[in-house]
């Protein structure tokens, strides 16, 4: 029997892949197929960076509530510190290491090189990640809604954020289209 605070973080952590807006898991099978199955990668720097987009989403907040709530400048500041530590070690396919380690070099943050479509490979992340965190299930709840907020503000503005198309060349990969 599953004792029943795993069974609320278990539905908790559901809540933000449940609600997870259609169109942006769209995004992310092209994302995967231009990248594993085509060789093409996302051509660096992105525009508009990780950093960026927060940027648009807190001033989008400040316009929408006439304020800036210390929470959502907080989750978009852990967002951006989960997002340069979990890039290279669970955001990347394969083929993408090479650019990796040609781009970032010494103290540059991965959320001022790369874009949406890496943020948005976070997010389905997130729920596992957020799962080894000890948090209550009120505040984990306020949380997922805040990161449900910012997903439907990338879905907004889909169009702008993401690229609709990878770059030809496969710079950076391993080389082997198509596999």
């Amino acid at each position: 029997m599953i004792p029943k605070h795993e069974k609320e973080r278990r539905s908790s952590e559901s809540l933000l892949m449940s609600q997870f807006p259609v169109t942006l898991k769209k995004q992310l099978v092209d994302d995967w197929e231009f990248v594993t199955q085509l060789g093409k990668l996302v051509k660096l720097p992105r525009s508009p960076t990780v950093d960026g987009i927060l940027t648009k989403y807190l001033e989008y907040r400040v316009k929408k509530d006439n304020k800036i709530s210390d929470s959502c400048a907080e989750v978009t500041k852990g967002l951006r510190c989960y997002f340069d530590k979990a890039l290279p070690a669970m955001l990347l396919y394969k083929k993408e290491q090479k650019q990796y380690k040609e781009e970032i070099k010494g103290d540059v943050s991965p959320s001022t090189v790369y874009g949406a479509e890496h943020l948005l490979r976070l997010f389905v992340k997130l729920p596992e990640l957020l799962s080894s965190v000890n948090m209550e299930e009120d505040a984990l709840n306020k949380l997922q809604q805040k990161l449900l907020d910012i997903l439907k503000f990338l879905q907004k503005n889909q169009a702008h954020f993401f690229l609709s198309a990878y770059d030809g060349d496969s710079k950076g990969a391993d080389g082997a289209k198509g596999k």
